[in-house]
């Protein structure tokens, strides 16, 4: 990848420091440092509004009229247990957060509902990196797990879900871990995806169009039996499908 290609469509800027690399939007961050990809950063700057709790810390960020997400990369599984947040260098393309971050700049020229970019960070060490990225939060919005603890949605919003996965579908984008919780509805009933680690463009192909589909029923299933109150049924998927189905007539599930 030629960084300097990203930067002059994209109005992002390249900063290099050593063996650390970052990638922001210059239209968000005014005066960037490599310090706003750090928690303990915006702490000192009384910006931390909220977290998430996952594989680690998640911080929401209020930055002048900004709302942003802050997450480090973890590793997951087995792995997970013995190497905590360390990769592999490959090369600067390769490495999990320029990945996720230019994917999200693709959906932004998409105008498809996904979190717009705002930075990422690589931080070298021997042959092993960590990573981090700032990105937008989308506000007034509970993913779909939250909402059904709490009501059933109507058959016209698990359409417009459906639709709006296909879009992301019919532009090869294709979700490494599409479930219910990546899954958002903001108060003006617009449905939102986000999380698009490991996540990349592909060629239409229904093997993998099915395998996504497949894991979000599974999300749905593995929620409704683990929680005591979640207002989902298989009627409900069906609807679903019948949105997706206007957009794509792939036979997904």
């Amino acid at each position: 990848m030629n960084l300097s290609a990203i930067v002059k469509p994209c109005q992002l800027k390249v900063y290099q420091q050593g063996k650390l690399y970052c990638l922001y939007d210059a239209n968000a961050i005014a005066h960037f440092s490599p310090k706003m990809l750090d928690g303990d950063y915006w702490q000192q700057h009384d910006a931390i509004v909220g977290s998430a709790q996952g594989r680690g810390t998640t911080w929401f960020i209020a930055h002048k009229s900004q709302q942003w997400v802050l997450r480090h990369y973890y590793r997951g599984g087995l792995v997970g247990r013995l190497i905590k947040d360390s990769y592999l260098f490959l090369g600067l393309e390769k490495t999990r957060a320029i990945q996720e971050f230019t994917l999200l700049q693709l959906m932004q020229r998409l105008a498809l509902p996904a979190p717009a970019p705002i930075a990422c960070r690589i931080m070298r060490s021997g042959i092993f990196y960590r990573a981090d990225l700032l990105s937008q939060r989308i506000e007034n919005a509970h993913d779909l797990v939250a909402l059904l603890t709490q009501q059933p949605l109507s058959a016209d919003i698990w359409r417009k879900i459906g639709v709006t996965i296909a879009k992301f579908h019919q532009q090869g984008i294709y979700h490494h871990d599409l479930n219910a919780h990546n899954i958002l509805l903001d108060n003006q009933e617009k449905v939102w995806l986000i999380d698009f680690d490991r996540g990349e463009q592909r060629a239409l192909n229904v093997s993998w169009l099915q395998q996504n589909m497949a894991r979000l029923l599974r999300s749905f299933r593995k929620e409704k039996t683990k929680l005591n109150s979640f207002y989902w049924q298989d009627a409900d998927w069906q609807y679903l499908l019948q949105g997706y189905r206007t957009i794509l007539s792939f036979n997904v599930v």
